[in-house]
């Protein structure tokens, strides 16, 4: 009896054990199911939501559930915003007893305009975040109003120009806190011609605090007249130290300064402006030089005259060209103007430097007119004018006869017994000489080569194939195998001259000209194309060897012939 109602009760607890298996199992499922319904969510989150134009906001987009690779599609943000950086983590917690697992993606975003902006919808796993609004002001007023560790600044040197006058714009970057991996964004103004003249380092105090700055000045020429407009400027930049065995530097900040656009009025040229051409400069003047001493001109010797003109705050392509000399006895032979800007801290200064030759044809007593400039003072606000004064000198010597019929820019022909003819000779002597020496030092260049191409018994030449003692078939042979064209043309003369002593040439031409062979046209032909030809023409090999059989076919006019020609038929089996 007690045993039955053990296994009676044995039976019980073990269908009760069942179910409650069976339960357990049950709601293992439902939770597994709503940690299935509830994991997969895509949400974003910003630090804040209201930001002045030159600041930053960091987006956080978190995602949990399965993930598997990828990420989501940013370039919705890119309409309004720039991505400085983008950070993604994995990360597994278990809160509660309640396991979770997320990827997470940090962004570090800078506005790209003042008002009302939209972190748009994201999509990830066909999920769908939610839209956040970002508010975005225009920078501080004052870049020293407030405890500000880091800003950017833009200041023109004037408020009112004239129409090309040169404008400074200083765009300086202040900061208390060490600042690496700057990105500077450069200065670029519609209708106007910017340089950048220079960059410095120094340190300032505003309010008390010593700031770093990094300074770029920029020359702006105005092309016309009414309201300039400096744009704001953008500069990218992390903050903190650089540590190079971070991997992802995480203590580091990503900075995005921006500075306030700036307008400047230009104004026309003034009315009561004289000058042919405009020249608004701070200083303008002229100097004059000459290439020997200007109490030692004679007739027919040539002597240089070079007129500078610089200007402070005008570029070179801006100064006008000088009065050209129109002196009667004086034949003038003008050199082309050299432009020079030179930049600094005070801008653009500009040169023109005009040369001049001048022959005298007679002597006697010469006056040059004076040089006059007119020019508008940007410092006091005036027109001015700068004359170089007139030049009066003397030219010894004889009368040289004028040509008949001659032009009026041409050096006249002079008679014997004259000291302009006397120039005239030197230079004709001096240009034969420098003939004679051309001619020369080509003769010892080829002599050269045809050394190198032939070297003697005391010679060792290492990386040709033609440096072998003899000249006969087997260095063409050679030659051509290697299939250099230098080579083959080398050898193949070679063995021209070893047989037919009396060809006198050095070319292939000169060979095919003086024996008549018609193999040694297209063989020079080919070798040509691939040594001359741009791009170089390859070698057809198979020719080549025909051509070279054909050429070495020739009868020649020594006991040799019989030899070499038994020889043939195995030279390109």
């Amino acid at each position: 009896m007690r045993q039955r109602n053990k296994k009676q009760f044995t039976h019980g607890s073990g269908i009760r054990f069942g179910m409650g298996l069976y339960r357990l199992c049950f709601i293992f499922v439902l939770l597994g199911l709503a940690t299935v319904t509830h994991a997969s969510e895509l949400n974003a989150s910003v630090d804040r939501d209201k930001i002045a134009i030159e600041e930053t906001v960091n987006l956080r987009l978190r995602y949990s559930g399965e993930e598997s690779g990828g990420q989501p599609d940013f370039e919705l943000l890119e309409e309004d915003f720039d991505i400085l950086s983008r950070q993604q983590s994995n990360q597994y917690r278990v809160i509660n007893g309640r396991a979770e697992s997320f990827v997470e993606w940090v962004l570090a975003l800078a506005p790209k305009r003042e008002g009302e902006l939209i972190i748009p919808s994201l999509h990830y796993k066909d999920q769908v975040s939610n839209a956040i609004p970002i508010s975005v002001s225009e920078a501080q007023s004052h870049p020293d109003s407030g405890e500000r560790k880091v800003f950017l600044e833009v200041e023109p040197d004037k408020s009112k120009v004239y129409v090309q006058e040169q404008l400074l714009v200083d765009v300086r970057l202040y900061t208390t806190i060490g600042l690496h991996d700057i990105a500077t964004e450069p200065l670029q103004i519609t209708g106007a011609h910017v340089d950048k003249v220079n960059e410095q380092r120094y340190e300032r105090k505003l309010n008390g605090t010593s700031y770093a700055v990094y300074e770029l000045t920029y020359a702006v020429f105005a092309d016309n007249s009414g309201q300039l407009t400096i744009p704001a400027l953008t500069y990218a930049a992390v903050a903190g130290r650089r540590d190079p065995f971070s991997l992802f530097n995480r203590n580091n900040q990503r900075l995005r300064l921006r500075s306030q656009a700036k307008t400047v009025q230009v104004s026309p040229k003034p009315d009561r402006y004289s000058g042919a051409q405009w020249l608004p400069a701070s200083s303008l003047g002229i100097v004059q030089s000459w290439s020997q001493d200007a109490n030692t001109f004679a007739v027919g010797e040539p002597i240089t005259r070079i007129l500078t003109v610089r200007a402070e705050g005008l570029r070179a392509a801006q100064l006008p060209p000088l009065p050209k000399l129109d002196v009667e006895g004086l034949k003038t032979y003008p050199d082309q103007p050299q432009q020079e800007d030179q930049t600094g801290p005070d801008g653009v200064t500009g040169s023109r430097i005009e040369t001049t030759a001048i022959v005298a044809t007679r002597p006697g007593s010469y006056q040059l007119p004076a040089v006059t400039i007119i020019w508008w003072d940007t410092k006091n606000n005036r027109q001015r004018a700068t004359q170089l004064p007139a030049f009066r000198f003397n030219v010894s010597g004889s009368a040289a006869p004028a040509v008949p019929n001659g032009e009026g820019g041409a050096l006249q022909t002079l008679v014997p017994g004259t000291a302009g003819l006397e120039a005239q000779d030197h230079f004709w002597r001096n240009l034969a000489i420098a003939a004679l020496a051309s001619h020369l030092l080509w003769l010892l260049y080829l002599y050269h080569l045809r050394r190198r191409g032939n070297p003697g018994k005391g010679q060792t030449v290492t990386n040709n194939p033609l440096a072998h003692k003899d000249y006969g078939t087997g260095a063409v042979k050679r030659a051509v195998d290697s299939g250099n064209p230098c080579h083959i043309q080398q050898a193949t003369l070679n063995w021209l001259h070893s047989r037919w002593p009396q060809f006198e040439g050095n070319s292939l031409g000169d060979a095919a000209r003086q024996l008549g062979f018609e193999e040694l046209d297209e063989l020079q032909e080919l070798l040509s194309a691939a040594l001359y030809q741009q791009p170089p023409k390859p070698l057809h090999i198979g020719k080549i060897r025909r051509l070279a059989e054909g050429l070495m076919a020739r009868r020649a006019g020594h006991s040799g012939e019989a030899e070499e020609k038994e020889a043939l038929p195995k030279l390109f089996s």
